[in-house]
């Protein structure tokens, strides 16, 4: 099953939220490098008990709003 997430980061804070479609998630990780996505995706993956390769980031790379697609 495809699924298509929102979501909003927040950084400085560590929080996982899920709510029908949308994720809210607080990491620590700058958003440099790529770092921040890496982290988000590592704790959405654990969240879900799922391998990190099914989350894809599909819009949103460079923004705070994101649109991720987990398989």
């Amino acid at each position: 099953m495809i699924t298509l997430y929102n979501v909003s980061v927040e950084f400085n804070k560590e929080f996982v939220i899920v709510e029908a479609n949308q994720i809210r998630i607080g990491i620590k990780s700058k958003p440099i490098k790529g770092e921040a996505n890496k982290e988000i995706i590592k704790k959405i993956a654990k969240h879900f008990g799922i391998s990190t390769s099914l989350i894809q980031i599909k819009s949103g790379h460079k923004s705070k709003q994101k649109i991720i697609l987990i398989q």
